[in-house]
């Protein structure tokens, strides 16, 4: 018995040494795409650091960048922010996601063939991991919670999609500063009074997994019939709902504030109000918030 928990303990060891070498060996580097909600991770492998020589070292420097991946990936999915106040860390903490489950997401990743650089020096490769899965994993209610509706309908055109302009530098509510919308998974929406218009609840999860869409102002711009670029227009149609953000709100600013007014347009009406359940909603930010480089 004592001989068996010797060699259990050896081969834990030796496996964990292993691991601890590939995360030491491989190099990471990447960005959060959020216009594509993904994170691209590029890992490489210097091949005399590792101590591999070539042809038959190759496989072992795969099996490096495999181990590896795991472990230098698990931080910067941690640090993801989930709304204006918790990154994905906090939700561990907390109890409310699991670090297998976070492990499951990210092993799940599309990978391409890894690539030997020109001078023979360095073996590479992505890692694509998809935020929606994330997402659909965070989003736990059964059925949409109900949005927030005028006690009196109201008249009002019917829209196929939403799109907030919130590009530019803004008011934060309750401070006496500007900044620019950042993204985040669970952008919440509210108006210029303060009433929450869109939150993730309200989400049918049956329909999408993702809350919203992020994009660049000029994909509202493009020479077409509604303006807009193809796939944007397949998200929100050709006769969406153009709102100017007035103000951003949150610990980190990711909410966007709209008028009372244009918010009456959504609410007003049940079609309109099925817009927000349906995930027809686009945010338009300035370009270089879509990017985050790690």
């Amino acid at each position: 018995m004592v001989q068996i928990k010797r060699m259990i303990l050896s081969g834990f060891l030796l496996v964990l040494g292993n691991s601890l070498f590939a995360q030491n060996m491989v190099n990471i580097s990447g960005s959060v795409a959020w216009e594509h909600l993904q994170i691209n991770a590029d890992l490489s492998v210097n091949l005399a650091q590792a101590g591999v020589r070539l042809p038959t070292g190759r496989i072992y420097a795969e099996e490096l960048i495999s181990d590896g991946y795991q472990h230098l990936i698990r931080p910067q999915l941690l640090s993801l922010p989930i709304d204006s106040s918790t990154v994905l860390h906090d939700l561990l903490e907390q109890g409310e996601m699991s670090l297998k489950t976070t492990d499951l997401i990210s092993g799940a990743a599309k990978a391409i063939a890894p690539a030997m650089s020109t001078d023979l020096s360095t073996l590479s490769t992505r890692y694509t991991v998809d935020l929606r899965q994330l997402s659909a994993t965070l989003m736990r209610h059964d059925r949409p919670s109900s949005t927030v509706r005028t006690l009196i309908t109201t008249p009002v055109s019917s829209y196929t999609g939403i799109i907030i302009i919130a590009n530019e530098a803004m008011p934060v509510h309750g401070k006496h500063s500007s900044a620019l919308t950042l993204p985040c998974l669970f952008p919440k929406v509210w108006d210029t009074d303060m009433n929450l218009i869109y939150e993730r609840s309200m989400l049918d999860r049956q329909t999408t997994a993702a809350m919203v869409r992020y994009v660049p102002l000029e994909r509202i711009f493009q020479n077409t019939p509604s303006g807009l670029d193809p796939e944007l227009e397949a998200l929100v149609g050709h006769k969406p709902l153009r709102i100017i953000a007035r103000g951003v709100f949150g610990i980190r600013p990711t909410d966007p504030i709209i008028d009372r007014e244009d918010a009456l347009l959504i609410i007003s009406s049940e079609q309109n109000r099925a817009l927000l359940r349906e995930g027809k909603v686009a945010i338009v930010l300035d370009s270089s918030t879509l990017t985050t480089a790690f």
